[in-house]
């Protein structure tokens, strides 16, 4: 298939068309008028086809938030006519280069992003509209922390799954940094007090559309899956707890992306009071940060830093309780729930900014490890690689770095919140993927990223990332299969993979993706014996 956007071409031909009244008779493959048009709450939108998908992109969900900073986005006001959406809105308010880190997998980016307070828009990918099939929904949350990246990156693009599985996919922006997670809240009033979640905030407001809107693009209200990567599986994790959200979603996937905790408003308050001290604010003239007159968007992003970080807040409102602590959320203990995480996270989440780290000695190991050492608790370092010594003999001291900081920072939160599932026995399925990208040489092994595209079956937009090609078809096949039926039936079981049973306590069933996907009961059991006595911080919180 073609990962291409519409050109500015196709565009002002598809707008012209419109404005002489002229329509297209020729139809697609999956039926539909070269040039569809769906009435949504707020009026008109025009989208295109591309390889007989109907594609919507830019569609408003919320109003300019720079109108109500650090406030709950209102609907967006209703228009007459019919609107284009043809193209991606802005991302998020950011610093362009927040994810250069990562750049080694550029498929996750869009091409000369847009910053804009204005950011709440959607896009839509559907085979059928006003057509009564009630298809699954999809909906994709992306990742980046709370703090960065977009939905806008070409390996989001829905049209293989439309057409793999006659679904509606849905993805978005929204509020991010400190304009999503602030926490300006005064100890003596109401004032801001929802804005350390008003980003959280944003989501709620989305899966309100796709309530109200999604039949019009042939999608199922009642079968909603709202599913993320990273910093968009913990943005999933903490809609989990959150009362507003309740009975918008469905079905939840979480791929490497865990929220035990939320950040407490006194932690959160610091972060704010840094923030206002950079910009020469304070608490008495608190209210011209609402004014873009006053504070400038460019200001506000370029003080994000002495923030540090920004991310949900237990403030008793939005997010009342912690989402996965001390238990998993009551509120969502009927909603089907997959998590997973890939098998080598840290090489790139660590290993991407910093190459001496595939190069290192054995007695180098210990003092590299001890940058973590918030994550490993009392544990010593020698102690901890001559245990990885031993279950794994044939394994480099990069490799020990990389598989312990992956189980101590990235594994471990999903097992708590695995295990917490199933005390709670909420229909839970747990997953490791594994399947080695051959780029470079091998060196990244499986990754933190590395599932989306399988989970979006774009291995070939993606090839940057999967080096493309049968091998990492077939995986694929067996990901976007799994997951396809997951949306469509609350259950991942399908003809693609093995039986899999649901994650207990007893045996930690787990799937493996791999060229070719296999079941293990607990797989890395010694690893995760070990973890279980250190204890897990929530990064940021």
């Amino acid at each position: 298939m073609s990962g291409k956007q519409v050109t500015r071409r196709e565009m002002l031909q598809v707008s012209a068309l419109a404005t002489m009244g002229m329509v297209l008779e020729s139809k697609a493959a999956w039926g539909q008028a070269r040039i569809p048009v769906v009435t949504t709450t707020s009026g008109k939108v025009r989208g295109f086809v591309q390889d007989g998908v109907n594609v919507f992109k830019g569609i408003s969900y919320g109003g300019d938030t720079a109108k109500c900073r650090f406030m709950p986005a209102a609907r967006p006001l209703p228009w007459t006519g019919v609107r284009d959406a043809l193209a991606f809105g802005p991302q998020a308010p950011q610093p362009i280069h927040a994810r250069s880190g990562r750049s080694a997998f550029a498929p996750l980016d869009e091409t000369n992003p847009v910053n804009s307070e204005d950011c709440l828009h959607l896009n839509v990918w559907t085979a059928g509209l006003r057509d009564g099939r009630k298809r699954p929904v999809m909906v994709y949350i992306h990742g980046g922390a709370y703090s960065s990246s977009s939905s806008n990156g070409p390996v989001y693009d829905g049209i293989r799954l439309v057409k793999r599985g006659d679904v509606v996919v849905v993805t978005m922006n929204h509020r991010l940094n400190l304009f999503g997670y602030m926490y300006l809240a005064k100890p003596d009033g109401t004032e801001f007090a929802d804005s350390g979640n008003v980003g959280q905030l944003d989501l709620v407001l989305m899966l309100e559309w796709v309530r109200d809107n999604i039949a019009e693009f042939g999608g199922d209200p009642s079968r909603v899956m709202i599913f993320g990567q990273s910093g968009g599986g913990a943005k999933c994790a903490t809609l989990m707890a959150m009362p507003a959200a309740r009975g918008l979603f469905h079905r939840v996937a979480t791929m490497s992306g865990q929220q035990l905790t939320a950040r407490t408003q006194e932690h959160a308050t610091e972060s704010a009071e840094a923030v206002l001290a950079a910009i020469g604010l304070s608490r008495t003239n608190l209210e011209d940060i609402r004014d873009p007159r006053k504070v400038p968007m460019e200001k506000l992003v370029a003080a994000m830093h002495a923030g540090r970080y920004f991310g949900p807040v237990l403030d008793g409102r939005a997010l009342p309780r912690d989402p996965f602590a001390p238990d998993a959320p009551a509120i969502s203990a009927d909603v089907p729930m997959i998590l997973g995480n890939t098998h080598d996270e840290t090489r790139l989440l660590i290993g991407g900014s910093d190459a001496r780290l595939f190069s290192l000695t054995w007695q180098e190991l210990p003092e590299q490890l001890e940058r973590y050492r918030q994550f490993l608790g009392t544990m010593k370092s020698a102690d901890i690689v001559a245990d990885y010594r031993k279950w794994y003999p044939t394994s480099s001291p990069s490799d020990v770095f990389f598989a312990v900081t992956t189980a101590f920072r990235s594994w471990h939160g999903m097992v708590i919140e695995s295990d917490r599932r199933a005390a709670q026995r909420g229909p839970t399925w747990a997953y490791n993927f594994a399947w080695k990208s051959p780029i470079d040489g091998g060196k990244w092994g499986a990754p933190h990223t590395m599932d989306i595209p399988f989970a979006f079956d774009n291995v070939e937009i993606a090839a940057s990332m999967t080096g493309g090609g049968a091998d990492a078809q077939k995986v694929a096949d067996q990901v976007s299969e799994t997951f396809i039926e997951f949306a469509r039936t609350g259950n991942p079981d399908n003809k693609a993979i093995p039986k899999w049973p649901r994650y207990d306590l007893a045996k930690r069933p787990t799937m493996v993706w791999d060229l070719i996907s296999r079941v293990e009961d607990d797989p890395r059991g010694e690893e995760r014996k070990l973890i279980a006595d250190a204890p897990y911080l929530q990064p940021g919180t």
